[in-house]
């Protein structure tokens, strides 16, 4: 028998306000949750807290930031569209305000990743004088629960939908699908892939192997082995889920492989490479 959820899902906690919403307290939830993460790894290690505050302020910024840009350069049209005379697509250099109005959606995770990258490097030279990759290896599980709870903000904002499927875990997206919503009879709607629900359980179990790997199996003593696994297993499970995703831009219609998986195989080869470096150094270069 073919079942599926019909979601309706209001990201408004108030009647009117488009701030706050669920979109935004799933994404700070996220950010809590790796807050407490790393302080686990920190006070393990014997770091000062107040070097725990400045990691956070460096990655908040650095995350709202290149998720902001990523969007605006990666998937966001530069300037208008129309077709037939009328305005289908505003773009961000046509309408610049725009950049800063992150409350209407619109975060890319691959521009969050490179800014992210850049802030760590400042942090791990400035502020913990440690070398790179030992901040990196550190900051892997708490990005992938914080990821977690940003594919599920995008559930609740029926946004980065998967194709039209006929599986029976189906999701009809009202809002996504319906011009006007609550007018539309469910049956009418698409049912599609949860393409964001997969992503949010994928990070979700890379989240869980990260932490074994860090905790029980001691990876944290072999630089690179940690963070190289958190690019295999985020950026692979990106490219995976984007072959039954729809399309972001409109390019991707038409390319083989769409923005996303572009974005993701260098990350990935990066993951493998690390890894390989990894196993390969010996004991005396690891850290104890």
């Amino acid at each position: 028998m073919f079942l599926a959820i019909n979601w309706a899902v209001d990201s408004e906690i108030i009647d009117g306000w488009r701030t706050p919403n669920l979109y935004g307290l799933l994404f700070v939830s996220g950010l809590v949750l790796g807050y407490f993460v790393v302080k686990r790894m920190f006070k393990q290690e014997g770091i000062k807290e107040d070097v725990l505050d400045k990691l956070v302020a460096y990655m908040v910024i650095a995350t709202i930031i290149g998720a902001r840009l990523g969007h605006v350069l990666f998937y966001g049209p530069y300037f208008d569209r129309y077709e037939n005379g009328f305005l289908v697509e505003r773009g961000y250099f046509s309408h610049p305000e725009d950049i800063i109005k992150i409350w209407e959606g619109g975060l890319a995770s691959h521009g969050a990743a490179v800014i992210i990258l850049i802030s760590l490097y400042i942090f791990s030279k400035k502020v913990v004088q440690k070398p790179y990759i030992w901040i990196l290896d550190r900051i892997s599980a708490p990005i992938a629960i914080g990821g977690t709870f940003i594919r599920l903000g995008n559930l609740v904002n029926h946004e980065m939908v998967g194709d039209i499927t006929t599986v029976p875990w189906g999701f009809r997206f009202l809002h996504h699908d319906c011009a006007y919503p609550y007018d539309c009879p469910w049956e009418m709607i698409p049912v599609r892939h949860p393409a964001q629900l997969y992503e949010a359980i994928c990070y979700f179990i890379a989240f869980l192997v990260l932490l074994f790997l860090y905790w029980k199996k001691e990876k944290w003593k072999q630089p690179g082995f940690v963070f190289g696994s958190f690019l295999i297993f985020i950026f692979g499970a990106r490219f995976l889920v984007e072959f039954i995703k729809l399309g972001q831009t409109a390019r991707d219609d038409v390319w083989f492989l769409n923005t996303g998986q572009l974005l993701s195989v260098p990350l990935v080869v990066w993951g493998i490479i690390l890894i390989y470096q990894s196993l390969k150094r010996s004991k005396s270069e690891t850290f104890n």
